[in-house]
């Protein structure tokens, strides 16, 4: 029997359903603690470092 090949709103639903969930799984329980702290080589920690220093620039 041969492979069966998924019609492309398909392939979109198994494509936008992925990226809903690994969208989910970045944004839920970011709480305070040590399980729930980014790492400091993480983009989103790196982009909040200069944002402050930024900030804090303009407050001078």
């Amino acid at each position: 029997m041969g492979v069966t090949r998924l019609k492309r709103k398909d392939r979109k639903n198994k494509v936008t359903a992925k990226l809903d969930v690994q969208f989910l799984k970045l944004g839920r329980n970011i709480e305070t603690g040590s399980r729930s702290e980014l790492p400091a080589t993480h983009q989103v920690v790196k982009n909040n470092a200069i944002l402050d220093q930024l900030s804090a620039d303009l407050k001078k």
